[in-house]
C-alpha cells in the first residue's frame, strides 16, 4: 500500500503537466484545422475570381463599392492616361516570380488617370536596378490614353523590418497606393492597385505579369506538428511513469 501511495505522490505533478501540456497542444492542432478550413474556402473563392470576366474600371464609380479586403485577384481592365511625373520604384531584393529575373531591382508603380480624373495606380511590373531612373525606359513611358489588363491587388502591410519609404528617391519598400498617393498629393486614389498582365511594354521593361496566388496554407502541417508533440508528451510521460513503477516495485520487494 505504502508503495502504491509513494508511485501516486511521485506521479501527481507530472500527470498534471502531462494533461495540461496534452490539452494545449492539442487544442493548438485543432485550431489549426480549423484555419485550414477557413483558409481552403478563402483560396476557393480567390481562385473563383481570377476565372471571372475581367471588371471594367471606367471611372471612380466602378471601383468606389469594392471592398479592398474582398478584391485581391480579381481580374480588372482600367483605361486612362499614365502620370509618369508621379511613379513610384518599390524595391524588390530579389527576382520576381513570373519574370523568372535572377536579380534585385523593382516595381515600377505609375499612377493610372481615368476620364473622370479619379486615379488607380498600376504595377507595371518589373525592372532591374540600374534600369530604375525612368529616363532609361523612355520608350515605355507611354503616352495619352491606355488601356491596361490585370488583377486587383490589396495594399501589402508594414512588417516589423521593413525599413522606412524614401519619397523625397520616390522609392519605397510596399505597395501601398494610400502612401504613394499622399507623397504626390494626388486625390481620389483606389485604396488597391491594378497589377498589370505580361502585355509587353515598348522597349521591353518594365516585364509584367507577376500575378501570382501566394497566400501560404501550412496549416494542416502545422496542425499535425502540434498533435505530434502531443504524442511524444504522452510517451515520455508513459515511459517517466514505467521507469517510476519498475523502482517503486523493485522498493518494495
Amino acid at each position: 500500500m505504502s508503495g502504491a501511495k509513494s508511485l501516486s505522490a511521485k506521479l501527481l505533478g507530472p500527470t498534471v503537466a502531462t494533461l495540461c501540456g496534452v490539452a494545449l497542444l492539442a487544442n493548438l492542432g485543432f485550431w489549426q484545422l480549423r484555419r485550414l478550413e477557413e483558409k481552403t474556402v478563402l483560396l476557393d473563392k480567390i481562385e473563383a475570381r481570377t476565372h471571372q470576366p475581367p471588371l471594367a474600371l471606367a471611372n471612380a464609380a466602378a471601383w468606389l463599392g469594392l471592398v479592398p479586403e474582398t478584391v485581391d485577384y480579381v481580374r480588372a481592365q482600367a483605361s486612362g492616361t499614365f502620370l509618369h511625373e508621379d511613379e513610384a520604384l518599390v524595391f524588390e531584393p530579389a527576382a520576381k516570380g513570373a519574370t523568372g529575373i535572377a536579380t534585385k531591382g523593382f516595381s515600377v508603380l505609375t499612377p493610372l488617370k481615368l476620364d473622370d480624373g479619379s486615379i488607380i495606380i498600376v504595377d507595371r511590373g518589373f525592372v532591374p536596378e540600374d534600369l530604375g531612373p525612368s529616363p532609361k525606359r523612355a520608350a515605355a513611358q507611354l503616352k495619352g490614353k491606355v488601356t491596361v489588363s490585370g488583377a486587383l491587388r490589396t495594399a501589402q502591410r508594414r512588417g516589423v523590418f521593413t525599413p522606412d519609404d524614401k519619397p523625397e528617391a520616390a522609392i519605397w519598400y510596399t505597395r501601398d497606393p494610400t502612401a504613394i498617393a499622399r507623397a504626390f498629393h494626388l486625390d481620389h486614389v483606389a485604396p488597391f492597385y491594378l497589377e498589370a498582365d505580361a502585355t509587353p511594354n515598348p522597349g521591353g521593361w518594365p516585364k509584367g505579369g507577376d500575378s501570382q496566388i501566394t497566400i501560404p496554407n501550412r496549416h494542416l502541417e502545422y496542425a499535425l506538428t502540434w498533435f505530434g508533440l502531443a504524442a511524444t508528451l504522452i510517451c515520455f510521460y508513459l515511459f517517466f511513469a514505467w521507469v517510476q513503477w519498475r523502482e517503486t516495485a523493485k522498493n518494495t520487494t
